[in-house]
């Protein structure tokens, strides 16, 4: 595996993102177009058909935000720790979720000072991305 920086630190999984999302909206197409061409004696299956892909859909993007729900609270636990074993007290209370989720990705020696600039100066997760100096990869996150 590569070595993680900002540049190169999104990961897709191809599979999950392009194909199975391509796939769904081209079925939920096909669905719309059956349901339009369709006649009398088709046309509850055709109109069942959309709703099944209304679901699909619907299961397929839950699906990823109660994951990525999942994951940002095991971040905030585990920075809030590494945070008070630094420190010896919790995060600041407002430090924002994307800026915790941001500060894993900085090493030890920048944890501290990062994430107190990260509230006096109110940055991005993008600003508080680039600001790490010693990248410290997050392999686990999709």
């Amino acid at each position: 595996m590569s070595e993680q920086n900002f540049k190169n630190h999104t990961r897709l999984v191809p599979n999950y993102h392009f194909i199975g999302g391509l796939l769904l909206l081209l079925g939920f197409g096909g669905s719309i177009v059956n349901l339009l061409q369709a006649d009398a004696h088709t046309h509850y299956s055709a109109a069942l058909l959309v709703v099944v892909f209304i679901i699909l859909i619907i299961i397929f993007w839950y699906a990823r935000v109660f994951a990525l729900k999942a994951q940002d609270r095991a971040i905030r636990a585990e920075e809030n720790f590494r945070h008070f074993v630094l420190t010896g007290k919790p995060f600041d209370k407002e430090l924002r979720m994307g800026q915790i989720i941001a500060l894993r990705f900085a090493s030890d020696e920048e944890f501290v000072a990062l994430a107190k600039r990260a509230v006096d100066e109110k940055m991005s997760q993008k600003q508080i991305k680039e600001a790490v100096q010693n990248w410290r990869a997050d392999h686990n996150r999709v």
